[in-house]
């Protein structure tokens, strides 16, 4: 999760609630059971589905771009379809781990940085476990620095220490940031540069019914008539015409 301002628990939990008077597709199996038991995170199970989707599907060998990670649930869950599907395509992300709040989580004596340092430690735990077999390329910017790198094709070091050629073409975008219109409107823009026809994109909490300005982007989405709803799940995955 790649904010700049805290999130609203309490929105994703009515998220949540709300979930259960529509009732979506869940292709829950073992194996992401398990890994939603143990890799904090947040994950609408409808997401499921819509990256598996995504991945089948994908239109070349192109790089998947997620935008924001937090501790690496909807990362790991990626590099699991990419495996179910054979793909081999590089996965790219980005989250910076700050927020524009300081002091202490809610009423606790738990800072803020701290409970960010924990994600970011967390996020490095997890997906060397669970994508071990081809870690993820994680560069710590926020989305407008990690997309300014892209459309540069510079060479940035993620998070792990390893070289990487930012740039080109992109299958699969999950934007994932921060959920206020203006961040994710840029953040769509700048995937949507890059994007290839027939690519994917994947927007969490852009539910009918998501209390998030992310809907506002989805919106102005579909009033481009370059994109086709694949799914509603209940989030909306996009594909590029």
């Amino acid at each position: 999760m790649n904010k700049q301002g805290m999130p609203s628990i309490v929105g994703r939990i009515a998220g949540k609630i709300r979930r259960t008077l529509h009732p979506i597709v869940d292709i829950s199996d073992e194996y992401t059971d398990l890994l939603i038991g143990v890799n904090a995170g947040w994950l609408e199970r409808g997401n499921l589905c819509a990256i598996s989707h995504a991945i089948e599907n994908l239109p070349s060998g192109a790089p998947i771009v997620e935008i924001g990670t937090f501790c690496g649930l909807s990362t790991n869950i990626i590099h699991y379809y990419k495996l179910k599907y054979g793909r081999e395509n590089r996965l790219i992300n980005c989250d910076k781990w700050e927020w524009n709040s300081n002091g202490n989580v809610g009423d606790s004596a738990v800072s803020i940085s701290e409970y960010l340092a924990f994600a970011m430690d967390s996020y490095k735990r997890s997906v060397q476990i669970f994508s071990r077999e081809n870690l993820p390329y994680t560069v710590k910017e926020f989305s407008d620095d990690f997309f300014r790198l892209w459309r540069a094709s510079e060479e940035a070091t993620d998070i792990f220490g390893r070289q990487v050629i930012l740039g080109g073409p992109i299958s699969f975008g999950f934007i994932d940031g921060n959920h206020d219109y203006d961040f994710a409107k840029r953040d769509f823009l700048n995937t949507d540069e890059f994007l290839e026809p027939g690519g994917f994109i994947l927007f969490d909490d852009s539910s009918d019914d998501s209390p998030w300005e992310v809907t506002q982007v989805r919106d102005e989405v579909l009033l481009t008539n370059r994109y086709e709803v694949v799914m509603k799940n209940p989030n909306y995955l996009f594909r590029k015409k």
